[in-house]
């Protein structure tokens, strides 16, 4: 894990809800903030936004009042996988990744007074690493040490399902930080509880599992889920088909989170915030 949290710049799928001034473009308008058009009076009754200039040209004597689009402020959280198989270390530790993704939001989400929260997950919500959304940067990244001493050990990841529902209230930019070794049942219905939000899957990969498949040999295979270790003689006509079923399921992870939010990103080896800004700007 880093030393220092990288910044990751976002913004919102369309215009941010929300009362409290922030950063993002907001859907109400006012008197301050970024200008956006002139309206009739009538519509907007506020004298101290008349604009004498669009007035005047007015053919018809109408009177015109500037209006401003308002600055809003966004809850941004994070859902994390504890489940067993997130203690995989190849060339990278798949628990670092997450964890400096964690710690780059939380001081990106609250140095522009956005508020960060966190949830983790195994087979049910962990109640110990649940952190309700806060603007203060020192709780948030105090959360997210408090995550790092936690051991994934969970035979699946589902309740994260259970920590979706609790996400209440107006839409939310929400991670989804996880390997997504799951049945494509329970991603379809982790992101069905999650349609209200703006949802970006991170998909946490390793470049060494796929370099570790020679075409010929033994490998001794470990699940760290539970169903223990065993020893498979590859050949090539099974490497083929190992990675023509990891092809398939990051397909179907591509096709329901496409269907629900946005495309995921894969955050592989080492945590790369410029390449996940350019992500979140693009999609």
């Amino acid at each position: 894990m880093s030393d220092f949290p990288a910044d990751v710049v976002y913004r919102p799928r369309g215009r941010a809800r929300g009362l409290r001034p922030g950063a993002h473009r907001g859907r109400d308008t006012g008197g301050l903030g970024t200008f956006r058009d002139q309206v009739p009076f009538l519509r907007l009754p506020d004298a101290r936004r008349i604009d004498l200039r669009a007035s005047l040209r007015d053919p018809f004597e109408n009177t015109w009042v500037r209006q401003f689009e308002t600055r809003t402020a966004v809850e941004v959280w994070v859902l994390v996988d504890l489940s067993a198989s997130m203690r995989f270390r190849g060339s990278g530790t798949r628990m670092n990744l997450a964890l400096d993704l964690c710690r780059g939001l939380a001081a990106s989400a609250t140095r522009i007074s956005d508020g960060f929260g966190l949830i983790a997950a195994d087979e049910t919500v962990r109640d110990d690493l649940i952190l309700s959304a806060t603007r203060r940067p020192g709780q948030a990244l105090d959360a997210v040490a408090k995550l790092a001493e936690a051991e994934p050990r969970g035979r699946s990841a589902e309740g994260l399902l259970e920590g979706a529902r609790r996400l209440a209230g107006r839409p939310k930019l929400v991670f989804v930080v996880s390997d997504f070794r799951w049945p494509e049942a329970a991603i379809a219905a982790l992101f069905e509880a999650l349609a209200f939000h703006d949802v970006v899957p991170v998909l946490l990969a390793d470049s060494a599992e796929d370099a570790a498949l020679p075409a010929w040999g033994l490998l001794e295979l470990d699940d760290l889920e539970g169903a223990g270790r065993r020893v498979v003689f590859m050949r090539p006509a099974l490497r083929r088909r190992w990675r023509e079923r990891e092809q398939t399921r990051l397909a179907a992870l591509a096709r329901i989170s496409g269907a629900y939010g946005r495309p995921p990103f894969r955050l592989e080896d080492r945590f790369d915030a410029e390449a996940l800004s350019r992500h979140l700007l693009a999609t």
